[in-house]
């Protein structure tokens, strides 16, 4: 079944079971001015805002739920010639998914930890097979969800307020949302450096990295929108010669090298391994301050997490996007079933003592046949995209 038939046959069954499962765990979503997704057409493009600034744009269910069938009218109307995603609030784009809620489900056995994902990863696809120019404005803090909601698209523009990260090794998941598709294609071993360790980009790393594909100051980002909206019928290449105008007016940290130059040959060198054991046996070894730093980042994340992580990147590198996030519902739906997910929410967003208890503790007790049942067909509860 694909995902326009999947949004349309099973979306009122779907509503109604998103009603239940919010009122259980106290959530709304609203109306008018408090709306949590605001859709609108401004000139020539469709524009997506993410507005839950207090929760800093956090993706739930039914802001996906909104923003799917949108991107495929959209797709289809031919007076839509772009499509804009940003958020509100000034701090961030969008800061991840809403964990809380689906930790919460997947504790009591609820459809949430299965829809959410499903539906998640089902719009991240639409976003990367998207027909029309699809442009994210990432400006503020892009994580987890936000990136799912940016890279896979054509065009992704940073500034300096731009904060990019995938942590969640650190929280007993792993880096989702298509992260098996784009982090193994950055160059060298930047990605399974950036997926293990959850390192923090900032601003113009952000594009020099090549998770954004431009660079423009915040201040500029209202006038970039304006000219974007006004053009006349644009093709990609008029929209990519928009954006580059700007990104060629930008100064800011214009003459920095990027953060981990220095450290990229010891990247590419320590990370080249066969196993997350190889690569923490390279970095004692190595014995350099920068590999000690992180060999202690290593060891405060899920041993399962960053086994699972290292597989989906060496799997994901020829692989489709498609079949990548087919393989990723299998690894989150491992992770509901798993005890790591649970133990680092609590530890690291709810109770906030940044001391996970994990199980098992050492990844040498992490076994070929546990890590086998994470990424193995759910059959007909397979994600069908």
């Amino acid at each position: 079944m694909n995902a326009t038939l999947f949004s349309v046959r099973l979306r009122p069954k779907h509503f109604h079971r998103l009603h239940v499962v919010l009122q259980h765990i106290g959530m709304a979503t609203h109306s008018g001015s408090e709306a949590e997704i605001l859709l609108e057409k401004a000139g020539c493009a469709g524009v997506i805002t993410l507005n839950r600034p207090k929760a800093l744009n956090a993706l739930n269910l039914s802001m996906i739920q909104l923003i799917y069938p949108q991107i495929k009218v959209w797709e289809e109307d031919p007076k839509t010639f772009v499509i804009i995603i940003k958020g509100t609030g000034g701090k961030a784009f969008c800061a991840g998914g809403d964990i809380r809620a689906v930790t919460d489900a997947g504790k009591a056995g609820q459809r949430l930890a299965q829809d959410f994902f499903r539906e998640e990863y089902i719009l991240n696809n639409a976003i990367g097979t998207c027909k029309k120019p699809y442009v994210a404005l990432i400006d503020g803090i892009t994580m987890g969800g936000g990136v799912g909601l940016s890279v896979h698209g054509h065009f992704r523009v940073a500034t300096e307020k731009t904060l990019f990260a995938m942590p969640e090794t650190g929280i007993g998941l792993f880096p989702d949302v298509g992260g098996g598709y784009f982090l193994p294609r950055l160059s060298g071993k930047l990605g399974c450096y950036l997926a293990l360790t959850g390192f923090r980009l900032k601003g113009r790393d952000v594009q020099r990295a090549g998770v954004a594909t431009h660079f423009v100051e915040s201040e500029k980002v209202p006038a970039l929108e304006k000219e974007l909206t006004s053009l006349k019928s644009p093709s990609k290449e008029d929209v990519a010669d928009v954006l580059s105008s700007y990104h060629t007016k930008s100064k800011i940290d214009q003459g920095k090298p990027f953060i981990l130059d220095e450290h990229m040959d010891k990247i590419n060198s320590l990370f080249s391994a066969n196993s997350v054991e190889d690569i923490v046996e390279n970095l004692k070894k190595d014995g350099s301050s920068f590999a000690l730093q992180q060999l202690e980042t290593l060891k405060k994340m899920s041993p399962t997490s960053l086994k699972m992580t290292f597989r989906q990147l060496k799997e994901g590198v020829s692989m489709t996007l498609q079949d990548v996030l087919t393989m990723e519902y299998r690894l989150s739906q491992a992770c509901m079933r798993g005890h790591d997910f649970y133990e680092g929410v609590r530890a690291v967003l709810i109770d906030k003592d940044q001391n996970p208890k994990w199980k098992p503790a050492l990844l040498e007790e992490v076994t070929d046949e546990d890590l086998e049942s994470c990424f193995k067909s759910l059959g007909s509860n397979d994600l069908k995209l």
